[in-house]
């Protein structure tokens, strides 16, 4: 077998913890015979890609913050197809982000048009915009998705689709002796601990903030033993260590200076394990945390124009993933307007309270995501190269 060279192109911290693992896996499946380029984070630089620009270029959401940034996304996606080009990979691998992915790839498709094109994540039309099946049909040969629900919809639509599972099933549970090596250097005492999840993203972090002072507050008037972590996102460190020096109560920061990303990996999935519930924003972050058994409340801001669109074109009613995978909506969320710290607090209370309504919900989803089944990271290497081949 003659080595193989792959392009991938991932945009988000959870897009960087995909390409992550499928490159792991594909070093597995390969032996080593395969050879990384693209764009990605620091998880997929420690699995062996050097990043053709900064991933957080990348990192926007929203359609207000996202205008003055259109002229760097399109510089972007124009360094990143002359890239392809250039380096005439075996495939192109594109991780999530559909707004940037799908412009490099119909770029690359008119110039390469032989190229396997593989895109990681399958959008969720089932929530909203199902045109956007069609749309990556005219371009997209394989879809690797994340829910087992998920592939009929992209064969309907023309293209090839495994469920691979995620991840999430495949990290490992923290061990009695990483949670006390984390309580002592939090020097954290005997009561609650809670985990909160601003975002990795700066327009997330300026618009939680606030809520999330204001949450921290309430609750440390009632459980005035409370302790707060906070795993920051590399990416937004310096903003998230100078807005929480304001906070009226400080959460304890887990940095990355100093560690390595398996290290920041494994601390965070230590905070998760040790608390007894997170606030998180809306996302992929919900599976993180059910694999540590870790119950969550979500919650979710967005600009005016935003939340107008979401709320035009949804279709369910629930935006958190543990929801979604089993039919039921014990996570409690409070999105948009509803997201306020007079709303999230007794949310958060009634679970410090001994409310185990959510416990069955996580393990189930678990096993839905196909945990026990394989590891996640050979499934999904496997899916890749059977589809190459």
């Amino acid at each position: 077998m003659s080595d193989l060279n792959l392009f991938l192109i991932a945009g988000e911290m959870s897009g960087d913890r995909l390409g992550s693992a499928l490159m792991d896996g594909l070093h597995q499946e390969t032996n080593g015979m395969v050879h990384f380029s693209g764009v990605g984070g620091p998880m997929m630089a420690s699995s062996g890609m050097d990043s053709l620009f900064e991933m957080s270029d990348l990192s926007v959401m929203g359609l207000f913050e996202i205008l003055p940034k259109i002229p760097m996304l399109l510089s972007r996606v124009n360094q990143t197809v002359n890239s392809i080009l250039l380096k005439k990979p075996d495939a192109l691998v594109t991780i999530d982000s559909p707004d940037f992915c799908l412009r490099v790839i119909k770029k690359v498709r008119e110039k390469m048009p032989d190229i396997k094109i593989i895109h990681y994540v399958a959008p969720s039309v089932w929530a909203w915009r199902p045109e956007r099946a069609e749309k990556m049909a005219q371009h997209v040969d394989h879809v690797l998705a994340l829910l087992p629900f998920e592939p009929p919809y992209m064969e309907a639509a023309g293209m090839t689709c495994d469920f691979v599972g995620h991840p999430v099933i495949s990290e490992p549970k923290p061990s009695n002796l990483d949670k006390q090596i984390l309580r002592d250097e939090l020097q954290l005492g005997n009561g609650p601990i809670i985990t909160i999840l601003p975002g990795s993203r700066v327009g997330e972090i300026k618009r939680m903030g606030p809520i999330f002072d204001s949450v921290l507050k309430q609750i440390k008037n009632v459980h005035p033993d409370v302790e707060f972590i906070l795993p920051v996102a590399a990416s937004v460190e310096q903003l998230v260590k100078d807005d929480t020096a304001c906070w009226k109560v400080k959460p304890n920061l887990l940095l990355n200076k100093g560690f390595t990303s398996d290290q920041v990996e494994s601390r965070k999935r230590t905070a998760y394990a040790l608390s007894d519930v997170a606030l998180a924003t809306s996302g992929t972050v919900a599976l993180e945390l059910a694999s540590q058994n870790c119950p969550m409340v979500i919650a979710y801001r967005a600009n005016w124009a935003t939340t107008r669109l979401v709320k035009k074109m949804a279709k369910i009613d629930t935006a958190n993933l543990i929801n979604i995978v089993t039919g039921t909506r014990v996570v409690p969320e409070h999105l948009f307007e509803n997201c306020t710290a007079e709303k999230i607090t007794p949310s958060i209370l009634k679970i410090l309270e001994g409310d185990t309504t959510q416990n069955k919900a996580l393990s189930q989803t678990m096993k839905k995501l196909g945990q026990g089944q394989k590891d996640a990271n050979l499934w999904a290497a496997q899916s890749v190269l059977r589809s190459i081949a």
